[in-house]
């Protein structure tokens, strides 16, 4: 019995591409239009080829972890230097500050509801089931200072 359809079009240096462009927060439909198939066969590549699969999955990785840092450093504000030359005495001169951003309330309202979902949501099913997190934390530092003294 033989494979119907046309035969594949995956190149095993295509897995370094998918990577690289899963970096830059690619979706599947993403990488069809870029590597010019189908999205289902990007699926099929991705079920098919180990290797594939894992340079999708780690390219996905690292891209959310930075945008998850930059929402975290938004939610609790962040300083950063910034460098700018400025003309001083005639002469142009490097001047080094450092600015201040505020915590921003959307992305700690954000960064809340999707890590605390059970607190944080608009509107709990049923209040009786929503866990106070700072009672928790209040709780446990409680059974901590009762067990220091043993």
């Amino acid at each position: 019995m033989s494979n119907a359809g046309r035969p594949t079009i995956f190149q095993p240096d295509m897995s370094e591409e998918a990577h690289n462009y899963c970096l830059l927060g690619a979706t599947n439909d993403e990488l069809a239009e870029f590597f010019g198939v189908s999205p289902s066969t990007i699926d099929n590549w991705i079920a098919r080829h180990a290797d594939f699969a894992a340079a999708v999955r780690s390219g996905r990785i690292v891209a959310d972890a930075k945008v998850a840092c930059g929402l975290y450093a938004r939610a609790v504000g962040y300083d950063r230097k910034v460098e700018r030359e400025v003309i001083i005495g005639g002469e142009l001169k490097p001047v080094t500050s450092t600015v201040h951003y505020p915590p921003n309330v959307q992305a700690c309202i954000f960064w809340l509801r999707n890590r605390r979902r059970r607190t944080w949501r608009d509107t709990p099913n049923d209040p009786s089931t929503v866990i106070d997190d700072f009672a928790l934390l209040d709780a446990s530092s409680g059974s901590v200072r009762l067990h220091d003294g043993d």
